[in-house]
Formats: structure tokens, C-alpha cells, sequence
């Protein structure tokens, strides 16, 4: 029923199936630290989601770091490569769920990771060839919480938004998958809970990816 109901199943990265939002975090507060730069209280609920361009320019014009945006960005996504290959932290559930989806509907990404990081990720979970469409927030004009990623990967898997579901943690992402129309699973992360107006969106809460099946599917396949 769930295969007939949804037509496709667009997944997140970081957050839902890497668990590196702090390491982002933690990179980009090293830059700070480095340039004697205090860290907004803000900046990383608002960074969250956003593409590189945006986030890059968002260290350079709102935290201060010494520009240009693309040279930071490259610092950046530099030292989270060199974090990833020294240990790449994996949710709990994470390769299994993708499988499991995998196994019933087509399945995309939509990330806000740069390319590079989003196929090294995949290949070192060897998820690559299970993934039929994957996109890069950076490969858009907007980054989330606009709905842009999430549209262009229902267009390349050739599904309506409204016959897919996806699986988000943070409050950008949610309100994103929301806004192109997709029925939004939220799987909130206990260190960057989302905030409670974008929990608000999504069509069911689960508290781990081992929930993430062909019945919850089924269950949400009635609300089409």
C-alpha cells in the first residue's frame, strides 16, 4: 500500500543520517576562535541548512571571519572532509533505513552538505547506487528552509511533491521538505531539537530511524 500510495522518498544528511552537525559546528567555531571572533548565540540554529554560499557568506558578514565567502568556504568543507576521514559518525539505524526505503520506494537526498561531501559520505556508507537522485542545497539558488532542494529532487526522481515523503531533524530542514509540499517525517536530534512551529509541520515525530518502515509509510498513505 505504501509503495502505491507514495511515489518516492527524499532523505537528509546531516542529522539524519550522519550524525555531524556538531562537527559543522565545531569547525566553523574553530574558524572563529582563530580570528579572536566571538560566536553569536544565534549562528548555528541559523546556519543550519543553509547552502554554502549562504552559511559562507554568513561567517564572513555576520561572525566576522576575514572574506572571501568562497575561501572560507573552502577552510571549511576542507576540514570537515579531513574530520570525515578520521571518523565519520553515523545515526544509529541509518544504513539499514536507507536500505529499507530503498526496498519500497525510489529514493533521493537533499542536503545542504556541499557534493563533495555528500559523495563521500554515501560511498563510505555504501549507499551510493541505492540513492537514485541526490542534490546539494549548494547546487541551488536558495539553501533551506527554501523548498528548492527538496522540489529539484522530487523533479529528477519524476515524482508530484505531494506523492513523496521525507525525513528531516532540524528546523530549517523541516520547514523546507514542508514548503515543497512533500508529508514530512521529523526525527529530531536530541543536541539540535527543532524549534517546536517547525516540529509543528511534520506529519509524525519518531524518535529513532528503526522506526522509519514500510508500516509507518502505510499509516501516513491515509493522509494523501
Amino acid at each position: 500500500m505504501a509503495a502505491e500510495s507514495f511515489q518516492g522518498f527524499v532523505f537528509d544528511m546531516d542529522g539524519v543520517l550522519t550524525d555531524t552537525e556538531s562537527l559543522w559546528d565545531e569547525v566553523r567555531r574553530g574558524l572563529a576562535a582563530e580570528a579572536g571572533l566571538p560566536w553569536p548565540n544565534e549562528a548555528t540554529a541559523a546556519m543550519m541548512g543553509m547552502s554554502t554560499p549562504e552559511w559562507a557568506a554568513y561567517l564572513v558578514e555576520t561572525v566576522g571571519l576575514p572574506g572571501p565567502p568562497d575561501r572560507v568556504a573552502t577552510e571549511v568543507i576542507d576540514a570537515m572532509a579531513e574530520r570525515y576521514r578520521d571518523h565519520l559518525p553515523t545515526m544509529p539505524g541509518a544504513v539499514a533505513a536507507v536500505r529499507r526505503m530503498a526496498a519500497l520506494l525510489p529514493i533521493g537526498l537533499a542536503s545542504s552538505s556541499p557534493r563533495r561531501l555528500i559523495d563521500t559520505v554515501l560511498a563510505e556508507l555504501d549507499l551510493t547506487d541505492l540513492f537514485a537522485v541526490t542534490v546539494s542545497t549548494e547546487e541551488m539558488d536558495r539553501g533551506k528552509p527554501a523548498p528548492d532542494g527538496y522540489l529539484r529532487a522530487c523533479e529528477l526522481l519524476g515524482v508530484d511533491p505531494v506523492r513523496c515523503a521525507a525525513i528531516e531533524d532540524s528546523s530549517n530542514g523541516l520547514r523546507a521538505a514542508h514548503a515543497a509540499g512533500l508529508t514530512v517525517i521529523a526525527v529530531p536530534h536530541e543536541d539540535h531539537p527543532p524549534a517546536t512551529d517547525a516540529l509543528a509541520l511534520a506529519a509524525v515525530v519518531i524518535d529513532s530511524l528503526d522506526e522509519l518502515d514500510a508500516n509507518l509509510l502505510t499509516r501516513l498513505a491515509t493522509r494523501l
